[in-house]
């Protein structure tokens, strides 16, 4: 079987496999081909991968050849041979067509955001090991664009009391987030739906910040879930009632398939100091404000609205060996013995992560969207 890493699109900088992972795909006898400068912007060279085992290839010679095909975004792939094995992180609830299209060139397509969050799939979970440098990098972005001291600090000249910092939605990113933000020294409050995550942050040392009768989300992966409309109105004036007195918010929340949801308004933003900063990291879903825009800074009444959902691109080599470390535990589910392909769809792992299949749309939530957009 030959494995083909393809180089991603720019602004992405990560990439599929690092030279170590390649090293062990050689040993499971598979063949890993590399398009050629595909590490570059992770810093990781042509010459480590070839030491690694790797051979180099053009992106086209990969295309057309290789049996599993690996980029992180839907934009690279092209034209890959009729029946090969996509993988990468393809955002399946929002690329519908994409996928119908991939199905209809018989594509076998694996989304690894999709893998179910059980305790065996801990290691191959994508969405996790990049929130966690997601959750650590909005931090500190924050810090460097927040106009005064994250510390409290105690000089001959007066005091400088430590930065208010409220976090939406304590997953992996806002749990992360909670951390980094308590090492530099802030004040730190915490919001989320979910009343099981509170033991979680206070160990971390922050301030739980609760709203009664949230809709259950034990069940939803790790992700938010739709709220009632009353319960909607009291965590908007929960939320309104914190903001105002917070010096910088990191808004976490999403709802898989669907558009995030606005947890601060205009008008919170409007009450909020001149010099605070918000990092939204839920920008590509739409965001959770009013005016997040993805891959910008908007300025609101001195108030920097910062929309990026790429952070974990800014730990680029760190982000990719940790990805390529989950690419590889997936993929050994789906690798017999001798290198070969062995797509076994009784294991749940394998049959919960694929969405196309056998010239069709196997994903449940993907056929529903496609049913619900026909």
């Amino acid at each position: 079987m030959i494995i083909g890493v393809l180089k991603e699109h720019a602004p992405e900088t990560r990439v599929s496999l690092v030279p170590e992972v390649v090293a062990a795909f050689v040993k499971l006898n598979v063949t890993v081909w590399v398009e050629t400068g595909a590490g570059d912007t992770a810093f990781y060279s042509d010459s480590a991968y070839t030491t690694a085992g790797a051979v180099l290839k053009s992106g086209d010679e990969i295309r057309s050849s290789a049996d599993v095909v690996m980029a992180i975004h839907t934009s690279c792939i092209g034209n890959a041979k009729p029946g090969a094995v996509l993988m990468g992180v393809f955002q399946p609830l929002f690329h519908t067509q994409k996928m119908q299209e991939w199905a209809e060139k018989g594509h076998t397509v694996f989304s690894l955001d999709t893998i179910p969050r059980t305790t065996r799939a801990q290691s191959m979970d994508v969405l996790s090991s990049q929130a966690n440098i997601a959750g650590y990098k909005a931090v500190l972005l924050a810090a460097t664009s927040y106009s005064r001291y994250f510390p409290m600090f105690m000089t001959a000249a007066g005091s400088i009391p430590p930065a208010k910092v409220l976090i939406l939605g304590a997953g992996v990113a806002g749990l992360q987030a909670i951390a980094t933000a308590k090492r530099l020294g802030a004040v730190v409050e915490v919001f989320d739906t979910r009343p099981a995550v509170k033991e979680e942050v206070m160990s971390l040392g922050a301030k739980f910040v609760e709203v009664e009768g949230a809709a259950d989300a034990s069940k939803a992966g790790g992700y938010a879930v739709e709220q009632s409309e009353d319960f909607q109105n009291r965590q908007r004036d929960k939320i309104h009632e914190h903001a105002k007195k917070s010096d910088i918010i990191i808004t976490t929340a999403q709802i898989p398939g669907r558009k995030a949801p606005i947890l601060i308004t205009k008008a919170m933003i409007e009450d909020m100091r001149a010099g605070s900063v918000i990092i939204d990291i839920a920008s590509v879903t739409g965001g959770n404000t009013d005016l997040t825009e993805n891959d910008k800074t908007v300025m609101h009444n001195g108030v920097a609205i910062i929309g990026n959902s790429a952070l974990a691109a800014t730990a680029q080599a760190d982000a990719s060996k940790l990805y390529s470390k989950n690419v590889l535990n997936f993929t050994k589910l789906i690798v017999d013995k001798d290198g070969g392909l062995n797509l076994n769809f009784e294991d749940d792992l394998v049959k919960g992560t694929c969405i196309t299949h056998d010239g069709k749309i196997v994903n449940d939530r993907v056929n529903a969207l496609m049913t619900v957009n026909s």
